[in-house]
């Protein structure tokens, strides 16, 4: 068994608007034509191992998986997060479930753009660990602001469908707009991102 299948999620299938929650299954097969795929792709060394997964999707795009490539990108955060968390992005709740188990975690908000995810994934949550210890609020990341008074321990932000250096001038905004109000802030792939970018900037003068 994975070291990641712990972090699976158990979210119900369902489907809202162009938004939907289902499982997926990825034979061996399946999984070499993934891994020899991702040699050969800027996503190198990422691909999906056989198992049985769950996947958020819109209009047929995965924006949100708990295979161990996504959950991976996650663990600095989950392992890091402590106290008031705040966390934009709901997707599966993959992050969110795993944090809410921590003692050091004492309350966790998350910000999400999309009604329809709210709707398909939230209550699952809510029901499982209460108001008390989740709050779930339909917004904007770049335009919400928190309550006056409150700071948060840890904030996460993954507001993203995918891993591309166009994302970084997006995460440098929200980095700049939540750092006085948190101890500490992370982006999903900044830090892979950022080396990309780098290297990017290194070829135009070869």
């Amino acid at each position: 068994m994975s070291q990641y299948h712990q972090y699976r999620v158990d979210v119900p299938e369902g489907e809202i608007g162009n938004w939907r929650v289902k499982r997926f299954t990825v034979d061996k097969a399946a999984a070499d034509i993934e891994r020899m795929r991702a040699l050969f792709s800027s996503a190198a060394g990422r691909g999906v191992p056989e198992g049985d997964y769950t996947q958020l999707t819109r209009s047929g795009t995965v924006v949100m998986s708990d295979t161990p490539d996504e959950i991976r990108d996650h663990i600095f955060f989950m392992r890091r997060a402590t106290g008031r968390v705040l966390i934009h992005g709901l997707g599966l709740g993959v992050a969110l479930n795993h944090i809410l188990q921590k003692e050091e975690v004492e309350h966790v908000t998350v910000i999400e753009l999309a009604p329809e995810v709210i709707n398909l994934v939230g209550p699952h949550w809510l029901e499982r660990y209460g108001s008390d210890q989740l709050e779930i609020i339909q917004a904007d990341a770049f335009t919400w602001k928190p309550p006056k008074g409150i700071r948060y321990n840890t904030v996460w932000h993954d507001i993203w469908d995918d891993i591309c250096t166009d994302n970084l001038p997006e995460m440098h905004k929200l980095h700049r707009r939540y750092g006085r109000r948190c101890d500490w802030q992370g982006s999903w792939c900044r830090e892979m991102l950022e080396h990309r970018r780098k290297q990017e900037k290194q070829h135009r003068y070869w």
